[in-house]
């Protein structure tokens, strides 16, 4: 069921507004809230995608539905892209469970060169462990029978056998950090020291790789099991938004992408690998390939555009001033009936989330909230202006769409319904 467009304002009144709280037991501590769909709603449906192609639309019906007055054409995509696979580091561990498979690393970050001498070779009875020690990285090599260290520095580029950029047996890698193991097949990756301004110098790795394919190919943002029409819509979009980003170093992640929800989920081997279904995505990749030079895209006047995308509405799409504030011509609201039907979006054709005090708080940057009102609507259903009010009288106003994204609630299409003492 979709939420109502019509409420105006749902007001929690919890105490004077003249004086703040006098005891801490009449400070709420709970918000609860329902609503409908998932994500901030710009863009194109992937509920919505995947109801156009069971009924048997083309993926270029499907884009031409949800990104307004825009051409789907080929363009050059063989770029190389930075993608970050891990930000904020403070150790990590890479190694290759490949017989025969050989990684190198080397100092600095080498680029496309080739015949440069590496500092160490390591093979599937090894790995490389690193830490970040003051500003510098500091790599060691971890054996069966001992462990020795490299010469710290800020960068460091790892190669492994079997890609572009060395020859040799074809070799996965593996990568752990922050309790978690990811696989990579292709390109090269850079170890770099960088500064943060909460937490000091970190480690930002990045995989570089052609985004042609090699970076498609690991796109974990729709389940490979779905219709191809849906499957090669969402690689177009794919494709467009990393064209979009191609050139622009950031220099917190040493990236053009965050291999994340930041940008989009870049999950490396995993993807192709899955069992039954991950030959399907790389299929809906081939299938939008004109040459081994481009692909198609989503265009205005020639450019890709930046093509968000989401899983899902309260019924219509949202548009990108609703959502940030910042107008774009193709991202008009659109009817998106499929993300309120309870058989294709079982999880969040509705939902309800509870939130702590502690965290709505620290949304709108107060010491505490002891009542939240919902000031406006935009005519999407989303909320568009929600209010907080400290215990000291302090108002805060947030966008709907940041509220949402600050409190990881599923999506800006939402009601408060209830609070808890």
């Amino acid at each position: 069921m979709r939420i109502s467009s019509r409420v105006a304002l749902v007001a929690l009144v919890l105490s004077l507004a003249s004086a703040p709280f006098a005891r801490s037991q009449e400070m709420p501590q709970t918000f609860t809230f329902t609503g409908a769909g998932y994500g901030h709603g710009v863009g194109m449906s992937q509920i919505g995608a995947r109801a156009m192609a069971l009924a048997g639309d083309s993926a270029t019906v499907i884009l031409d539905y949800y990104y307004q007055g825009v051409v789907i054409q080929p363009v050059q995509d063989n770029q190389i892209i930075r993608v970050n696979i891990g930000h904020l580091l403070s150790t990590m561990k890479i190694s290759t469970a490949t017989i025969g498979g050989a990684i190198e690393i080397y100092s600095g970050d080498i680029g496309n060169q080739v015949g440069v001498a590496p500092l160490a070779t390591i093979t599937n009875s090894s790995s490389i462990n690193f830490s970040i020690i003051g500003s510098t990285v500091s790599p060691s090599i971890a054996t069966k029978k001992k462990t020795s260290t490299i010469a710290r520095a800020r960068i460091f580029t790892l190669r492994w056998s079997g890609t572009s950029y060395l020859q040799g047996r074809e070799s996965i890698l593996s990568v752990s950090h922050s309790g978690a193991t990811a696989r990579y097949r292709y390109g090269q990756m850079q170890v770099r020291a960088v500064k943060s301004a909460a937490l000091g110098y970190r480690i930002e790795l990045t995989n570089s790789l052609r985004l042609h394919d090699e970076y498609l190919f690991g796109i974990g943002e729709m389940p490979s099991s779905w219709p191809a029409a849906a499957l090669q819509a969402q690689v177009i979009a794919s494709r467009t938004y990393a064209l979009s980003k191609v050139g622009v170093i950031r220099s917190r992640c040493d990236c053009e992408l965050f291999g994340s929800i930041r940008d989009q989920a870049f999950l490396g081997y995993a993807k192709e690998a899955e069992p039954r279904y991950g030959h399907l995505w790389k299929a809906a990749v081939s299938a939008t390939t004109i040459d081994d030079k481009s692909g198609l895209a989503i265009t205005v006047l020639n450019q890709p555009v930046t093509a968000y995308f989401f899983s899902s509405s309260g019924g219509v799409t949202e548009s990108a001033l609703n959502a940030w504030g910042s107008a774009k011509s193709y991202t008009a609201s659109v009817p998106d009936p499929a993300s309120s039907d309870v058989a294709l979006n079982p999880r969040f054709a509705t939902w309800s989330r509870v939130l702590t005090r502690e965290i709505v708080a620290k949304a709108f940057q107060l010491p505490d909230v002891v009542a939240l009102e919902i000031i406006k609507r935009n005519e999407t259903g989303t909320v568009a202006q929600i209010r907080a009010t400290s215990s000291g009288g302090k108002l805060a106003l947030l966008r709907g769409e940041t509220f949402r994204s600050r409190t990881q609630i599923p999506s800006p299409w939402f009601d408060l319904v209830s609070v808890q003492n």
